[in-house]
């Protein structure tokens, strides 16, 4: 009985990839082993780095809101947890933001949560 392969499904599993491999330099593109191995991994550092980006930019509201709190006299910790036991639900982001953009409404948020 003569061997049977689906090329319909194989040509389209490799063209998947190469897809996905377009504008990688020299035979990543377009030499479909090299190009497995370099969307694997690719998508393998995307996976991560979505992940590593929550954290850089949680990281990234901690500094601002620590470098504001500072010039109106309280470090960042101590503003966190006098926000906390006044029950402000203020988040890093928002408050990062009004650090950035507005700082007389930071100052006021600061001097509620200290009196």
């Amino acid at each position: 009985m003569p061997r049977s392969v689906n090329h319909v499904a194989s040509r389209k599993r490799r063209k998947k990839i190469l897809e996905l491999a377009k504008g990688y330099w020299g035979a990543r593109s377009n030499v479909w082993t090299v190009a497995k191995n370099h969307v694997e991994k690719g998508l393998l550092h995307a996976y991560r780095d979505r992940k590593l980006k929550k954290r850089n930019y949680r990281s990234l509201w901690i500094i601002r809101i620590n470098a504001e709190a500072r010039k109106n006299g309280i470090s960042y910790s101590k503003l966190i947890h006098a926000l906390d036991t006044k029950g402000v639900n203020i988040d890093r982001k928002l408050l990062a933001s009004l650090a950035a953009e507005n700082p007389q409404a930071f100052a006021e948020v600061v001097k509620f949560a200290v009196n």
